[in-house]
């Protein structure tokens, strides 16, 4: 699913940072990268990479005809935190 690359690219974020705050691991962040299509692997694994993606600004665009995308949302600016920051105290 190139949808999240392209996610983890506008927040400026490594796949490290994402597989800490989705909670899932490098392997699982690096297989659905490569994947193109639909999201593959456990159901759970993509609900949390979506969900940290989604609370740190990104918005996710369905198929309309031009293709399917992403954005941050209107007003958000991409933001990194350290990943020795990361932890529940700075969810959304």
């Amino acid at each position: 699913m190139r949808q999240i690359k392209a996610a983890r690219a506008l927040l400026g974020w490594s796949p490290t940072v994402l597989a800490a705050a989705a909670g899932v691991s490098l392997q699982t962040i690096r297989r659905l990268e490569t994947h193109a299509g639909q999201a593959v692997g456990h159901a759970d694994g993509v609900v949390r990479i979506v969900a940290a993606l989604q609370s740190a600004g990104v918005e996710f665009i369905a198929e309309n005809g031009g293709g399917c995308g992403v954005r941050l949302r209107q007003g958000r600016q991409p933001e990194t935190i350290p990943l020795e920051d990361l932890n529940a105290s700075n969810d959304e």
